[in-house]
């Protein structure tokens, strides 16, 4: 008799395990879901706004076509990227970021331009884009971290197998945003090199 009360509490003992190490990576890939999709709403931010900012850049910078040109390229592939595809969306829209740079350098050179109210509203709104994008890569790095720990942890390494739980990619910075930027202080200052 005492046996098998021994031997029924060793089995609910280990369903019970079981139970909370298949909720926890449950719960684990959800966050990672949930922190990729906040990323996406950023974005979709970011391309909405885009069209506007174009528009209102145009009657200013005429002959800055080529940037405006890369901008609208870059968002619209933006736009074409298959949704579980998420390297080759950061990477279009690291290359976007850079553009968007470039056309808020190229706005340096219009005074009115940079008096321009509406102007002034779409660079701050996309600015504070940008950087709601740079946090909401940073927690799904933090989220994919603490999936592919618990992947990887024991006992939840054998659930993980069990189910077919499959570690997931961080989202990697360009090698060209790591290289440190050169600074020149010659007699005539120019700032920054690249």
């Amino acid at each position: 008799m005492i046996t098998w009360i021994i031997i029924i509490v060793v089995i609910a003992l280990i369903a019970i395990i079981y139970m909370t190490q298949f909720n926890g990576l449950v719960k684990m890939r959800t966050y990672v879901e949930e922190s990729w999709s906040q990323i996406d709403v950023q974005l979709k931010r970011r391309n909405d706004l885009i069209p506007n900012l174009i528009n209102t850049t145009k009657g200013y910078a005429k002959y800055e076509q080529e940037t405006l040109a890369r901008v609208v390229g870059l968002r619209n592939q933006m736009t074409e990227i298959p949704a579980g595809d998420r390297q080759k969306t950061m990477e279009v829209s690291n290359q976007l970021s850079g553009s968007l740079k470039s056309l808020f350098a190229v706005a340096e050179n219009y005074p009115d331009l940079k008096a321009n109210t509406q102007f002034t509203q779409l660079m701050e709104e996309l600015s504070n884009t940008e950087n709601k994008i740079a946090y909401s890569r940073q927690l799904y790095n933090s989220s994919v971290a603490n999936l592919n720990m618990k992947i990887q942890s024991f006992p939840s390494n054998i659930v993980a197998g069990i189910h077919h739980f499959k570690q997931s990619d961080y989202l990697q910075v360009p090698e060209e945003e790591k290289e440190t930027p050169k600074v020149n202080f010659d007699d005539d200052f120019k700032g920054f090199d690249k």
